[in-house]
């Protein structure tokens, strides 16, 4: 299966994978990819990058919101292979070196089973790759404070919660945020359309991903490119303080 590719933006692009959503950043000849999907999305990771007249030898760097196996799925393959750094929030490098893992378990997927989409999603999830060992042998912390030196100038906001180091990417002469899992517009498992918040067996601290929601809230744009569902097309303020009223 191909990824989707969708153009959004000048210079973005959405790409739908098998359950997890990737953005890529072009500027000249040089990319910035966010976030990689499953392990098993390999494929259509680099058919994406050929998609937008790229190549993984030309990506600058490789983002990552927060370190579960659906969004780091082929980083340490592109570092290892290409040498392409891989950043991430401090708090969240140790977990990409897999020292802990905050990944929701099959007991918690099993104590869920009876939820809609669940079973499914949870078969999915092992064929791709959602239960394998890929730690990034050397992941490394933003190297500064506000936009990033990078393709399409992202700009780190922490959002924990979901993980303790989860981050969200604002690109704000673009209106565009990349919310990564502190913001969905739909999932397998859940029933709503729109944003939300993830179900709650997938985030390692609810009371945080909750407050994170006001984190988004303060960010200029209208233009949400989720980890997970279609993309959203609004005032950013507007999708957050919906999420948080769904979650609440």
């Amino acid at each position: 299966m191909r990824a989707d590719v969708r153009k959004v933006a000048d210079g973005i692009h959405l790409v739908h994978g098998s359950n997890t959503n990737w953005v890529i950043l072009t500027e000249g000849d040089e990319v910035t990819l966010v976030d990689t999907g499953y392990p098993g999305d390999r494929e259509q990771v680099l058919a994406s990058l050929e998609a937008v007249g790229s190549s993984p030898e030309a990506v600058a760097a490789v983002l990552i919101t927060h370190a579960h196996n659906d969004h780091l799925g082929s980083a340490e393959y592109l570092r290892s292979t290409y040498g392409t750094p891989v950043y991430l929030h401090e708090a969240e490098v140790p977990h990409a070196r897999r020292e802990f893992l905050h990944q929701v378990t099959v007991g918690q997927v099993l104590k869920n089973s009876w939820r809609p989409g669940v079973l499914p999603w949870s078969l999915h999830a092992i064929r791709s790759g959602g239960t394998a060992h890929v730690p990034v042998a050397a992941p490394e912390a933003f190297p500064a404070a506000g936009a990033l030196d990078l393709p399409g100038r992202p700009v780190p906001v922490h959002t924990p919660g979901h993980t303790d180091g989860h981050t969200a990417f604002h690109l704000p002469d673009a209106g565009v945020v990349i919310p990564g899992d502190a913001l969905a517009t739909g999932h397998p498992t859940s029933r709503i359309q729109g944003p939300q918040l993830l179900p709650d067996m997938f985030h390692h601290e609810r009371a945080r991903a909750v407050a994170s929601l006001d984190v988004l809230a303060a960010l200029d744009g209208d233009l949400i490119l989720p980890g997970h569902g279609p993309v959203h097309r609004g005032p950013v303020r507007e999708a957050a303080l919906q999420a948080k009223e769904r979650a609440l």
